[in-house]
């Protein structure tokens, strides 16, 4: 009987001890599995003067009472990448299969190298890391500066400053100039702002570009085909509390909204004037004014959604200025060029204030299909309400209403340049055609140069932004 009892013991532990050692490893497997990034983004921030070097990391944690299979880790720019990637010590572009135990973490670090002085570089280096598992896809996201730039993240301006044009500005998360602060921007200078990146002005903006030596605000992607696209960065606000602003040659393009004004000024002067600008290919609008002041002249604005909206009142003299839109592959021309009013919808409600809009000396167009009239004016209450068109000419089946109109030359082909829209190419001159309508056909103002700064003919000068030559 002791026998048979020591036999069965020996029979019970070996099966024990064989279905311990088959038993196979459990995994999570759920889409569900917990999983925490300690950082959804790395940036490097430091401003690269010579070639540098600098790592950064990040865990990834297992927050299961179970294992879990990292399918990939992947850094999705490859060799390829100025990013090199160590996933939990080993250096590599792909990682897979990584058993990551209950309640347990790994390190994944990342390093950058970057030669500020490599023109091919974008300003800002941009890659990704994948991390795959259960089917679910996460990244981390990865930027750094690339070529040597002054690079401002969330920047606030006080006091009274200047911009140079020793380096180009990279705009961050956003700029603002402070209430009471002024900044000033020398000829030359280039501003690039990221996606995110609003340059908003409470205080004084003074852009001093020149007719050699421009200013240029656009976005900071510079490769094919990112540096010609609409809504690359946010645009211009100058709010509330922004007096005084001034921008002399400059040039704001491939932006979301790129001017945009509120509120009426605070002393005697027009909240923004613009003088000899180039508005180009916003998504959204080119001039957005919401109850506002602005004094424009010799100005071309091209080529965006809306690209003049002033609305819900307020104050403004166009002079001289060229205002088309023909389609693109980005944009659609489907609004009219000009839009005025003195009222806004306001939490379901219409409200509306004072307008006194001049336009002179000005041509209004777009190309045909969508849109019948160019110029629209609409008026609601009793507010002051006058809107003066002299010596335009404009596109319109119907001529703007509620308006007073003199000598306006009504759907007579301004004879542009060179319009190739298939190639890019957008030359708003009129220098080809001498019988073209709005040749010598404008009233004297008190601007006597274009907007290459070219001479206005003393007599009769042309409509639109340039003069024949």
């Amino acid at each position: 009987m002791k026998h048979w009892k020591f036999l069965f013991a020996l029979l019970l532990a070996g099966y024990c001890v064989f279905t311990v050692s088959c038993k196979k490893e459990t995994f999570i497997s759920s889409r569900d599995a917990l999983l925490r990034l300690s950082a959804d983004s790395l940036k490097y921030d430091t401003v690269f003067t010579t070639i540098g070097s600098i790592t950064k990391s990040f865990k990834i944690i297992n927050e299961n009472n179970q294992k879990l299979r990292l399918d990939k880790v992947k850094l999705m720019g490859g060799a390829a990448s100025a990013y090199k990637m160590n996933v939990d010590g080993i250096a590599t572009y792909e990682a897979s299969n990584i058993v990551l135990e209950a309640y347990d973490s790994i390190y994944v670090f990342v390093s950058v190298t970057i030669n500020p002085n490599a023109g091919n570089l974008p300003f800002i280096v941009s890659d990704s890391i994948l991390v795959n598992y259960n089917g679910n896809d996460r990244y981390v996201q990865l930027q750094a500066f690339g070529q040597n730039a002054n690079f401002l993240r969330n920047r606030v301006i006080t006091g009274n400053i200047t911009w140079t044009n020793n380096l180009p500005y990279v705009i961050l998360g956003s700029i603002r100039v402070d209430t009471n602060a002024s900044l000033t921007i020398q000829p030359g200078c280039r501003i690039y702002s990221h996606a995110d990146a609003p340059f908003i002005v409470d205080g004084t903006l003074l852009v001093n570009g020149t007719v050699t030596n421009n200013v240029v605000f656009t976005g900071d992607r510079l490769d094919d085909p990112y540096k010609d696209l609409p809504a690359s960065w946010p645009g211009i606000y100058f709010r509330g509390n922004s007096v005084n602003n001034r921008l002399s040659f400059a040039t704001v393009k491939n932006a979301y909204q790129a001017i945009v004004t509120e509120k009426p000024s605070l002393n005697a002067n027009p909240k923004l004037i613009l003088q000899q600008c180039v508005i180009d290919n916003a998504y959204d609008a080119g001039i957005v004014s919401v109850n506002s002041s602005i004094q424009a002249d010799n100005s071309l604005v091209s080529n965006c959604g809306n690209n003049i909206v002033l609305s819900y009142g307020g104050v403004y003299n166009f002079t001289h200025c060229t205002v088309a839109s023909f389609s693109t592959n980005y944009i659609l021309h489907k609004n009219p060029v000009l839009n005025v009013s003195n009222f806004a919808f306001l939490n379901g409600t219409t409200v509306s204030s004072s307008l006194n809009a001049v336009f002179r000396n000005n041509i209004f167009w777009g190309d045909q299909g969508l849109v019948d009239n160019e110029v629209i004016v609409n008026k609601q209450g009793a507010n002051p309400f006058s809107v003066v068109f002299e010596k335009n000419l404009y596109r319109v089946l119907d001529d703007p209403s509620n308006s007073t109109l003199t000598s306006n030359i009504k759907n007579q082909n301004p004879s542009f340049d060179s319009v190739d829209v298939a190639k890019r190419i957008f030359d708003f001159r009129i220098t080809k055609n001498s019988g073209a309508p709005g040749i010598n056909a404008g009233v004297v103002t008190g601007f006597p140069k274009d907007l290459d700064d070219r001479n206005r003919n003393v007599g009769g000068p042309d409509l639109g932004c340039y003069e024949k030559q």
